[in-house]
């Protein structure tokens, strides 16, 4: 099976990670994926590196195909130039994608993961953002690349079959359970459709991370599956036992242990005992806490106008110092995001 192989080039070497454990989670290191992310400075971290990211792509470079994805500004820009440093022979098989960083990857790798060739890839990872935006319902706004219908009719004189089934896992079919049901459908010829009859979905194609994720099916929603051809019993028979096991998953309660809560009293001179939360060493301060009591002195008030205009100064006062406050976290906040962002 041909495998294409991925590299993540980001300002962020942390984002980067992340981004990889997502992938790594829903394909199980089937796919080559790499990172370049992040420049050796200590003091200024965030930034790419052209060399970095060539690195990168020879380290997981396919004959099937390499397929780069980026988050913004100079990450484009050192991605671009990092395919000087190839040779044409590799550059011919390098692919920098405009596709989202985070869901561009995620649908990327499962479609690498399910044998695609790098234009079926590249069209997975640029449509990443059609399941976002039906959910949100903003769909109009979608290129025609990421139509979410399929074509219903079978082809004629072919085996066509289906079956009914209810998600029971917890979750539903969320991201990881989405890229089983993609990677088991992919592995047989017949065309496999399924609809969520419980929201009322139009079928979409079982072999696109993307569109089954516009299914948006929970626990208890009932699915159609649909499968046409010649391995069509065998496929639902596949499909049928992944969702019978929920996508190998716990779905065991977990049960919550209920601590009764119980004085603190000295042990030893220097000494408290205390309830454990975790098992384990933790060393720090300790910090005993303990209440104030708070004595409020009252008196009588003769002449309530007097009283009630003495304190509408305080009053003023009080106010001036909360909008002083604020403006002083305001100002605060605003300079730490601007030092922030100032090296992307």
């Amino acid at each position: 099976m041909s495998i294409i192989s991925l590299v993540i080039v980001s300002h962020s070497q942390q984002l980067a990670l992340g981004v990889r454990e997502l992938a790594v989670q829903m394909v199980d290191e089937i796919v080559p994926i790499a990172i370049a992310a992040g420049v050796e400075d200590p003091d200024n971290p965030l930034g790419t590196d052209v060399m970095q990211v060539c690195q990168a792509i020879n380290s997981v470079f396919s004959d099937h195909g390499v397929l780069v994805l980026m988050d913004l500004g100079s990450a484009v820009m050192s991605a671009e130039m990092a395919l000087e440093f190839l040779s044409p022979e590799q550059r011919a098989k390098v692919y920098l994608c405009s596709a989202p960083l985070v869901e561009g990857t995620l649908a990327a790798a499962v479609s690498a993961a399910a044998g695609n060739n790098i234009q079926e890839v590249i069209a997975e990872a640029q449509g990443a953002l059609s399941a976002k935006a039906t959910m949100l319902g903003v769909q109009d706004h979608l290129k025609p690349h990421t139509c979410l219908l399929v074509q219903t009719e079978g082809v004629s004189g072919e085996n066509s079959q289906e079956m009914r089934l209810t998600i029971k896992n917890r979750l539903g079919l969320h991201a990881r359970p989405a890229a089983q049901f993609v990677a088991t459908a992919s592995r047989y010829k017949s065309q496999i459709q399924v609809q969520n009859l419980t929201r009322g979905t139009a079928a979409v194609r079982s072999d696109s991370i993307n569109q089954v994720a516009t299914l948006g099916a929970r626990q208890g929603h009932e699915l159609l599956i649909t499968a046409t051809g010649t391995d069509a019993q065998a496929a639902l028979t596949a499909l049928k036992a992944l969702i019978v096991n929920n996508f190998g998953e716990d779905d065991s309660v977990v049960k919550m242990r209920i601590v009764t809560p119980q004085e603190v009293t000295p042990a030893t001179e220097g000494e408290l005992l205390g309830i454990a939360a975790s098992p384990g060493i933790a060393i720090a301060p300790v910090v005993h806490y303990g209440s104030v009591p708070i004595y409020i002195t009252q008196y009588n008030v003769e002449n309530v106008e007097i009283e009630w205009h003495k304190l509408q100064p305080s009053i003023q006062i009080a106010k001036q110092e909360v909008q002083a406050l604020l403006s002083h976290a305001y100002l605060h906040s605003s300079g730490y995001r601007f030092n922030s962002l100032r090296y992307c």
